[in-house]
């Protein structure tokens, strides 16, 4: 089945512009689903109320909305910008941006940091940021309401390639960057770097927290997927699977999963608690042998992202193509058509997939719809708490288990 379009925003462009710089390769959304990020390329991050973006798709058309859009929405002046009233900002990072990620606040989780008593920023609950990763390796830190900024990390010494927020509301940012390290910062704690994780030979790619915020998942150039204790900084273990780069990696909903994609062709899910491989969506068939991993570049994987509802994973693949997979089919349940395609990520509440491309422009589509059985939804319960080897240990009938470790 082909999916629905939902809309576009097309970056603006003059005769001028230079084609290198203008790739989107990334796209977030805010965890309250309040607001849409994507990098348009030459420095430029624009900022949206989603809800108002989705209004104008609607009233104008898919192929109209991103003009309208762009037109319509509220741009914001002065420093009077509020929750309640999301205006648009166009940011100017002073340079390439490679990454972006949301972060919002929760009072309770305190800065790690215990001997500092006093901080420049006091991060209240409705305090929601912006992260983004620059070419000279810069990390900035905005206030998404006021399009101010707050503060500049910059430890790094090469590109920033991916960064993500601890779910739990910590403001612990981790950053992947192609100098091959992975350092832990602390936001509330004024951007303090807490920590570098170093294995990986070359460059990260990418890097993903677990829901409960307790393990990292970084890929990189290599065929090995890293995973890292965050409450020890230490390396976990390996998972070795792989034939080529791996250059995404997201976690399931409820943790129990790992989705990983890479230039192999392929997009793996893993028992991330055991290591073990569970599912296997090709790109290229016959799937290429190990030896000619690299070779079938018109299928290189580039992104993947796991839906809300735990039943479906999203991939974009340089074949032109974006695939929606249920963890329990082999074959795609709906597909659609996007060129040069380098990122994808679903919206907060897994309605809409969106896509960025290589022109700085970003692609929406209306998502598989199904209601979840009450088994899956006891599932999800029950692993949100409870890891492989505890599972493992229930007694319960052979099947029953078998579902709980999504082996059927």
């Amino acid at each position: 089945a082909r999916s629905r379009t939902v809309g576009e925003l097309l970056a603006p462009t003059s005769p001028f512009d230079k084609k290198c710089g203008r790739e989107n390769w990334t796209v977030a959304f805010a965890p309250d689903g309040s607001y849409l990020a994507w990098s348009q390329g030459h420095r430029i991050v624009k900022l949206v109320p989603w809800a108002q973006c989705l209004n104008n798709f609607l009233l104008h058309g898919a192929k109209n909305g991103a003009n309208a859009a762009g037109a319509r929405l509220p741009r914001h002046s002065g420093d009077s910008g509020h929750k309640s009233k999301p205006c648009e900002h166009v940011i100017d990072c002073g340079d390439i941006v490679w990454s972006l990620a949301f972060g919002s606040s929760v009072p309770e989780k305190q800065s790690r940091c215990v001997n500092i008593e006093w901080h420049r920023f006091k991060f209240g609950q409705d305090q929601l940021l912006l992260a983004t990763g620059l070419n000279n390796g810069r990390i900035k830190i905005w206030d998404v309401y006021t399009g101010k900024l707050l503060l500049n990390l910059m430890d790094h010494t090469e590109v920033v390639r991916d960064l993500t927020f601890a779910p739990d509301g910590s403001l612990i940012l981790v950053s992947a960057s192609r100098d091959k390290t992975l350092r832990v910062w602390d936001l509330k704690d004024d951007g303090n770097m807490m920590k570098v994780l170093r294995g990986h030979p070359n460059w990260v790619y990418g890097c993903a927290f677990s829901p409960d915020s307790s393990i990292l998942c970084s890929v990189g150039a290599s065929k090995a997927v890293f995973l890292w204790d965050m409450d020890k900084y230490s390396m976990l273990r390996k998972l070795e699977g792989h034939h080529n780069d791996v250059v995404a990696c997201e976690f399931s909903p409820d943790g129990a999963l790992l989705a990983t994609a890479s230039y192999d062709t392929r997009v793996c899910v893993w028992d991330p608690h055991t290591g073990v491989i569970l599912r296997e969506f090709g790109h290229l068939f016959p799937a290429p042998t190990p030896i000619f991993a690299g070779g079938a570049n018109d299928r290189w994987v580039r992104s993947v992202c796991f839906s809300h509802d735990g039943l479906h994973v999203a991939s974009l693949a340089d074949d032109k193509m974006v695939r929606f997979w249920r963890i329990d089919e082999e074959y795609p349940v709906q597909v659609a058509p996007l060129n040069n395609g380098l990122c994808c990520t679903f919206s907060t509440d897994g309605s809409v997939l969106a896509a960025g491309t290589q022109d700085g422009s970003v692609y929406f589509w209306a998502t598989p719809s199904q209601v979840s059985s009450l088994q899956h939804l006891c599932r999800m319960a029950i692993r949100r708490v409870m890891p492989t080897s505890q599972v493992k240990n229930l007694p319960i009938p052979c099947k029953v288990l078998e579902f709980l470790c999504y082996q059927i």
